[in-house]
């Protein structure tokens, strides 16, 4: 059976991620940190690590993108998948003042927060947060989670759909030591970095311009060895064994410091 690894707790966004991109029936395996799921995969304990890389509400997963630099894992897959925030705790609503979940959560629901005055307090994980506050048990502390996770732990859903925007996506990259075939509606993440002069990011952006291959996203991240450097990443469609586009990755790999080809993979939807 096919084993892919999530960060978090049974009942984490992540591991619904990964049960709904593979077809087949799977065995997911939790990791606490981020790094240890895509290690896992690099050590053959996992076939594939799902790793979430930016929401619609809150953007970019910065610890992801950072791992990306360094991993030796392929992209071969995304998927977008819906977050629908509950409120979960043993009080009611009235009583709540306190409010575990990941920061990420936390930022998807400022509004609902804010409007009930509740003080916030960061997990590493959302399903995990379930677990915290069953252990707690008190009625004016709550959590941040899915309807799954409240399921998993037994714990009372006090309010449904509470994200301050309801089309709430998070994007999630499948990683593997294998590589993905072009399937003709393909999408290609890099990551380079360049000099500190006039004229250099447009020097490759320029590149996507004459070659006529749509970029989808460009963001850039520090680099952890010098202040005020960057390493951007770069999402756009197309295969990296196209030859059209492996030319164009050519002639950007020429005008860059740095280029890796984070993978290729087949380009999804939003359910």
């Amino acid at each position: 059976m096919t084993k892919v690894s999530f960060q978090g707790e049974r009942g984490a966004y992540s591991e619904a991620a990964a049960r709904s991109f593979f077809a087949e029936e799977i065995e997911t395996i939790p990791f606490s940190t981020f790094a240890q799921v895509l290690e896992s995969t690099v050590s053959n304990i996992t076939d594939y690590s799902v790793l979430p890389v930016e929401n619609s509400l809150e953007g970019s997963v910065g610890e992801s993108y950072d791992l990306l630099y360094s991993t030796s894992l392929n992209a071969v897959g995304e998927i977008y998948y819906r977050i629908e925030h509950c409120l979960i705790g043993n009080g009611k609503l009235e009583e709540v003042d306190t409010v575990y979940s990941h920061p990420q959560a936390l930022g998807q629901c400022r509004d609902f927060i804010q409007k009930y005055n509740m003080k916030t307090v960061p997990t590493y994980d959302t399903a995990g947060s379930v677990r915290i506050i069953k252990e707690l048990n008190k009625a004016n502390i709550s959590c941040i989670a899915s309807k799954t996770a409240s399921q998993i732990y037994n714990m009372p859903i006090i309010s449904e759909k509470i994200t301050d925007d309801l089309n709430n996506y998070t994007r999630f990259l499948v990683l593997s030591k294998k590589t993905s075939e072009e399937t003709g509606t393909d999408k290609t993440s890099i990551m380079f970095s360049i000099t500190h002069e006039p004229g250099s990011l447009f020097r490759i952006i320029e590149n996507f311009q004459k070659y006529n291959i749509n970029l989808t996203k460009i963001e850039s991240r520090p680099t952890k060895s010098t202040n005020w450097e960057y390493n951007f990443y770069v999402d756009f469609e197309g295969h990296a064994k196209n030859q059209h586009v492996s030319k164009m990755l050519e002639k950007i790999k020429n005008e860059t410091l740095f280029m890796k080809i984070l993978g290729s993979y087949p380009s999804a939807k939003l359910n």
